[in-house]
């Protein structure tokens, strides 16, 4: 199974730091972030986990609920939380879910539906694809998908830059342009027509080509 953008992520019902959980009903009206970790006890995941327990509270400002997942039981979430916070400062304070029969990895397409078994006695290189990063809206579509290799920290900076062009791009009909950040200029959606663009913007735009609209961020 490959999933796509704008196809709706898969339900699933999993134990978690926090207690059992059903996803869609844990994530209601909110957007999420769900990021997963091939084994515990990795050195680039213990990095990752304590970055975004610091940063958690801008994800909270864009009501963004974040979650984590590893190919292990939640009892071993919970001795890999203590090396969290005396290497990185901070103990993960979002829920993790635990996938030991590796039925998560396997629905969300991260391992093969052929595998077999169950976590114990896996090593983090046959998990090795469990590294993927997943935007989901409060409709429950993937708004966003990123496969890190296990030697590349994952950029959760970069996630939130990406959750702000989501968001404002969901609210307002414009797309960002490369490397925007929240403030800059936008480009005017291609489905939006002159005649409706000259409505929402009197006051014109940069049009280097016609097909280049460029207006300031919409503020409201």
């Amino acid at each position: 199974m490959s999933l796509m953008i704008n196809e709706t992520a898969p339900d699933f019902e999993a134990d978690t730091t926090e207690g059992p959980i059903r996803f869609h009903e844990w994530i209601d009206d909110s957007w999420c972030v769900l990021f997963s970790h091939p084994k515990n006890f990795t050195p680039v995941c213990t990095t990752e986990l304590g970055y975004m327990a610091r940063i958690k509270g801008e994800f909270d400002k864009r009501h963004v609920k974040v979650i984590g997942l590893s190919v292990d039981p939640v009892a071993e979430h919970a001795k890999w939380s203590e090396d969290i916070k005396e290497t990185q400062g901070l103990a993960p304070n979002y829920p993790m879910i635990g996938d030991p029969n590796l039925a998560v990895a396997k629905l969300y397409g991260m391992l093969p539906a052929s595998v077999t078994g169950t976590s114990e006695g896996r090593t983090p290189a046959d998990n090795q694809t469990v590294r993927n990063v997943l935007v989901i809206g409060p409709d429950k579509k993937i708004k966003l998908i990123l496969v890190y290799p296990m030697s590349t920290g994952r950029n959760f900076d970069e996630v939130l830059r990406v959750i702000d062009s989501l968001q404002l791009t969901a609210a307002h009909r414009v797309a960002t342009p490369a490397n925007w950040k929240p403030g800059e200029d936008v480009i005017i959606a291609g489905s939006v027509s002159n005649e409706e663009a000259e409505k929402i913007y009197p006051q014109g735009w940069k049009a280097p080509k016609p097909y280049m609209r460029i207006v300031p961020q919409p503020r409201s």
